[in-house]
């Protein structure tokens, strides 16, 4: 017997977590009243009531609604949580060994002493899981189904983002990104080569006055068909700046990227400046990306310089002298250049002229 605060006596205590507890545990709560010397039909309507509210506060749904049947003083209520609602009202208190025939007879009818009524019980909660497991995996499906949309807008937008609208190659903004991180990668792990290549089309501004922009659109579409079909799909990277103004980030060394602009300048008939500059695991620790894109750079303007239609390679790996890994080319005049100078002609590795 569990003696609680205002003299009340608990007699029996139960878990309600499917819908067969709600109807077993207000049985016992009718039987009870009968038991006690109340009125049955007096107390079913707020019994019914009650069931109502146990409903909403989350019994048989799967999950342990601890609840009580009390007698306090000569009333019977029903508690659970912290609410607490009066069933029937006895005229007499009842006698202490009816009290406690109750309570046993109470125990020995719950799930726990009834193997059948356990069965029932665990084939509720096994039929009501399985309906959670439908639902949730329902509602699992129909999230990935969302979230695989959501990805798949997301990467329209950086592809949007990231891409040029005329040519369809990578743009300014992807260039930093991508180049970024090629950089550090190659400066870091030290065993790949990395090129980058520099590329302006000649006098493009006159195509663009003879034969319209439109003219002038394709042509730059075959410039980026051209620099695609010379790199690695999923490796290499094709850039467009805007204007006339293209770039390649190749993971090789400067012979390998030498052949690829050779065969570039060949496609766009000799209408091209380029220039390339390489690292690899010779290269300067204490060189930066700014310092890498300046020597590319230098590289395409001295192409410019020496009457466009041509490669300039630096094939040097750092600015002095004394530092450089591979072989600085004599030229005519005294002193030396770290360039390497490439016409239109076949030239397997890139050999200075």
């Amino acid at each position: 017997m569990i003696l609680h605060a205002l003299n009340s006596i608990t007699l029996l205590q139960q878990n309600l977590v499917v819908e067969h507890d709600l109807q077993s545990f207000v049985s016992f709560a009718l039987e009870s009243v009968k038991r006690l010397g109340g009125n049955v039909f007096a107390a079913s309507i707020p019994t019914l009531n009650t069931i109502q509210e146990l409903r909403k506060a989350g019994t048989a749904t799967g999950y342990p609604l601890p609840s009580s049947l009390l007698l306090n003083e000569k009333s019977i209520q029903i508690a659970w949580g912290k609410k607490c609602v009066n069933i029937a009202k006895l005229e007499h208190y009842p006698a202490l060994d009816t009290i406690l025939r109750l309570q046993l007879h109470l125990k020995n009818s719950t799930a726990l002493a009834d193997p059948f009524i356990l069965l029932q019980r665990n084939n509720e909660m096994i039929e009501h899981l399985n309906e959670v497991l439908v639902r949730t995996g329902e509602e699992l499906t129909t999230l990935k189904t969302k979230i695989e949309s959501q990805q798949n807008e997301l990467q329209k937008t950086i592809f949007q983002a990231e891409t040029d609208s005329l040519t369809g190659l990578f743009n300014r903004r992807a260039f930093e990104q991508k180049l970024d991180t090629a950089f550090r990668h190659a400066m870091r792990q030290k065993n790949e080569p990395l090129s980058l290549v520099l590329l302006d089309v000649d006098f493009f501004k006159q195509i663009n006055d003879k034969f319209g922009h439109q003219q002038g659109d394709a042509y730059l579409i075959k410039v980026a068909n051209s620099l695609r079909s010379v790199i690695r799909e999923d490796v290499d990277f094709a850039f467009r700046f805007g204007g006339d103004e293209f770039a390649l980030v190749i993971f090789a060394n400067h012979q390998l990227a030498c052949d690829k602009a050779q065969r570039i300048l060949e496609l766009m008939r000799n209408q091209a400046s380029i220039g390339i500059f390489s690292i690899n695991q010779h290269s300067s620790t204490t060189l930066t990306l700014e310092t890498y894109i300046r020597r590319a750079d230098a590289a395409l303007y001295e192409a410019k310089r020496l009457g466009r239609g041509r490669i300039i390679v630096d094939v040097c790996l750092s600015p002095n002298l004394s530092d450089c890994s591979l072989p600085c080319p004599r030229k005519s005049t005294p002193g030396y250049s770290r360039y390497v100078e490439f016409t239109n002609q076949p030239i397997p590795e890139c050999s200075p002229v």
